[in-house]
């Protein structure tokens, strides 16, 4: 029996990539496809914000004399392209899924439709998959922001972050000295008083806001069937005033 109903997946673009780090690998892409509709078969209600940084970065914008609202919008159309490979891949994997964009797109030949709420909660509601594309549909908000926005507009259990790595580390896990003490649990007014890099203030703020817990985890090998079941190894950030650390 799932420990949870109704969870928001955030997946980063980049592991759209694989190991190729740009772009979108195919055999990476059908992985992911098959471990969330494998969990959308347990009866789990899944919606997943899908990231950009596979093709596009806000920050690279930069380079290019772009004004950083013009970057973002270049970054959130980049999260629309991913969605529509995503929620092609989750049909090809049997999957039901239905994209939702917050920036206006035409229809894309059929994949693509405006992002409204009630629309996403009848989509959940059906089984399907509620792939959600464009971030916030506004600039200087990141994609963590648009999960822990969907997650709390979807009345989601929790927002499950799949990073590279298997939890919260005190520094940088990919340091030389691995990242230091890593959390099993920490509440979200530590890490925003730490300053851990694991996801920006505004959406950790605003899960805090919504007491939606979060549960960060290194996606693969079955990772996210394992914590929906209730076991995995991944760090759980909540309103819980005391922190657990290995």
């Amino acid at each position: 029996m799932p420990a949870y109903s109704r969870v928001l997946l955030k997946l980063s673009g980049e592991s759209l990539a694989g190991d190729k780090g740009f772009g979108v690998d195919a055999a990476a892409l059908a992985g992911i496809a098959a471990d969330i509709a494998a969990a959308a078969a347990t009866g789990v209600a899944v919606g997943v914000v899908i990231g950009g940084g596979n093709l596009f970065r806000g920050a690279e914008g930069e380079a290019l004399a772009m004004q950083r609202a013009q970057a973002d919008g270049v970054g959130m159309l980049a999260t629309c392209m991913n969605g529509v490979f995503l929620r092609a891949a989750l049909l090809q994997a049997g999957c039901g899924a239905r994209m939702f964009s917050a920036l206006p797109l035409g229809d894309l030949g059929g994949a693509c439709r405006p992002y409204a709420r009630q629309q996403a909660l009848d989509c959940l509601a059906a089984g399907e998959v509620a792939v959600f594309a464009g971030g916030t549909g506004l600039p200087y908000f990141t994609t963590d922001t648009a999960a822990a926005l969907r997650a709390a507009e979807m009345g989601c259990d929790a927002l499950f972050k799949a990073t590279k790595v298997d939890g919260v580390y005190a520094a940088d896990p990919n340091a030389p000295d691995g990242g230091g003490q890593r959390y099993d649990h920490i509440s979200y007014a530590e890490a925003l008083a730490r300053g851990l890099r694991f996801m920006d203030a505004t959406a950790l703020a605003l899960a805090r806001e919504t007491a939606m817990p979060i549960l960060l985890f290194s996606f693969g090998a079955g990772n996210l069937g394992k914590i929906l079941q209730g076991g995995g190894v991944c760090t759980r950030i909540d309103a819980q005033g005391a922190s657990a650390a290995k």
